[in-house]
């Protein structure tokens, strides 16, 4: 065997160990199983020439070396499948893929005998052999499902591997592959690129590296910290819940409440680096940031322009609304973005927002400002009460009046009740309202009347 070749797992097996080691002092907790399995391409052309040797024999080597390297880890399982081996390429056999080396525990020996008894002869279904992968894994929610392709060629079965595998990982069934084309003409990384992680091993040193590059951005440990920034750029803001979407499936992989320390740093907080990740700060409203990078095997420090100021609604005195509650919208839109209570204070983004406040009659306050850092206090006038005094009950209607006299419909009088009290905003309003046993429209009883603040109005009904 070739002295590069020692050398090279040699030095795969230091760096894993030591990455490994790093993460292990660091984290106590269990680590989730790690399932790597090497797609391996085996048709006719993995026999060119490659340098001193042969692609074919140069993948065995290295992979050889690389499983030895693995099945030092209590948490790592491999296997193997391998395609277009079975039959020439007379046949065009485009179901020719099989799982050699099933996953299992220590199983180091059965892939490398199987490496040495693989023969290239066919073609290149990738496609069909991606969809078998799934069957592959076994189920089991908490692992890292890897695939690892290795190939010189591009689909030659007509089938679309892209929009497989990008279906598999919406699954869950394995996070983002791992493609190494071989000799790969340029004019076609782009089909193998979309796959997963494409690398091209121009060269067998590069193939070495591509190697121990993937399996430090596997078992490496990844973390981030988030920095919440104000207006200013600076990373004051915290306790704020955040996740990490899955930006293929839109799922949640991970949920915090943000953390600053008494230095004002951010904690750090380890995740996968082997999925693509959609971050949500929920502010209200939410800053959503898509398509995270994170580098796997190294800390990284993700910030996020998240400026925020509070909302203080304030009534002075008892209110005879009991809750009162408003509808708070960012400015200019219609979906409702939160219903405030009265009393309560909230944080916003930095921004420009409208308020419906659900008084009687309801008062629309447009363009209110939330500064960074600021409390914008929202005050109402104490509102008065309408009581209603009769000894007949009826039908009937509140207006109110506005300065040019012009009325608007608020609200129906309850039809079952003698006497009525309603909490209104001080102004001028109209009662319009029949008695039951009235037997005419005429018999129609019109009383305005006005409300002021903290004061009951009483309007007595009579029977016409």
């Amino acid at each position: 065997m070739a002295a590069w070749v020692k050398k090279a797992g040699i030095v795969l097996l230091l760096l894993i160990l030591a990455t490994a080691g790093t993460a292990m002092a660091q984290d106590k907790k269990p680590k989730p199983k790690t399932r790597i399995l090497f797609l391996l391409d085996a048709s006719g052309s993995m026999m060119a020439k490659w340098e001193k040797s042969d692609r074919m024999n140069v993948a065995k080597d290295l992979l050889a070396h690389l499983v030895d390297s693995l099945e030092r880890f209590d948490n790592v399982e491999v296997a193997l499948r391998a395609y277009g081996h079975q039959h020439g390429r007379e046949r065009n056999d485009c179901k020719d893929t099989k799982l050699e080396v099933p996953f299992g525990a220590k199983n180091a020996a059965n892939v490398k005998k199987k490496l040495g008894e693989i023969v290239p002869r066919g073609n290149t279904p990738i496609t069909y052999s991606l969809e078998q992968t799934a069957k592959d894994f076994p189920d089991d929610p908490r692992a890292r499902n890897v695939i690892i392709l290795i190939t010189d060629g591009i689909e030659s079965c007509n089938g679309d591997p892209c929009a497989v595998s990008l279906a598999l990982q919406k699954k869950r069934i394995f996070l983002r592959p791992f493609v190494i084309g071989i000799g790969i003409d340029a004019e076609y990384e782009k089909q193998l690129n979309c796959i997963g992680q494409y690398f091209n091993a121009a060269d067998v040193k590069t193939f070495e590296n591509v190697l121990t590059e993937i399996v430090t951005q596997t078992l490496s440990e990844t973390t981030v910290s988030v920095e919440l920034l104000d207006d200013q750029d600076r990373p004051v803001e915290t306790n704020v819940n955040m996740t990490f979407l899955n930006a293929l499936s839109g799922l949640p992989e991970y949920n915090f409440v943000h953390y600053l320390n008494d230095k004002g740093k951010p904690d750090m907080l380890e995740i996968d680096a082997l999925m693509p990740y959609d971050l949500v700060i929920n502010t209200t409203p939410a800053v959503v940031e898509r398509n995270v990078t994170v580098k796997p095997g190294r800390h990284n420090v993700i910030k996020v322009k998240a400026p925020q100021g509070l909302l203080y609604l304030r009534q002075d005195g008892p209110s005879p609304y009991g809750l009162l509650q408003t509808i708070v919208r960012q400015n200019g839109e219609v979906r409702t973005l939160n219903v405030q209570s009265f009393g309560d204070r909230h944080k916003y983004l930095a921004g420009t927002y409208d308020l419906e406040v659900l008084s009687t009659p309801r008062i629309y306050l447009k363009d209110i400002e939330v500064k960074q850092g600021q409390t914008k206090t929202i005050t109402i006038p104490t509102p008065g009460q309408l009581a209603i005094s009769s000894q007949m009950q009826g039908y009937g209607s509140v207006y109110s009046i506005d300065e040019s006299g012009a009325q608007r419909w608020l609200l129906n009088i309850p039809e079952n009740n003698s006497k009525v009290t309603i909490p209104l905003q001080p102004g001028n309003y109209k009662l319009v309202y029949r008695m039951k046993t009235a037997q005419s429209s005429k018999f129609t009883d019109v009383q305005d009347f006005t409300v002021r603040s903290g004061a009951t109005t009483t309007v007595r009904i009579f029977n016409r």
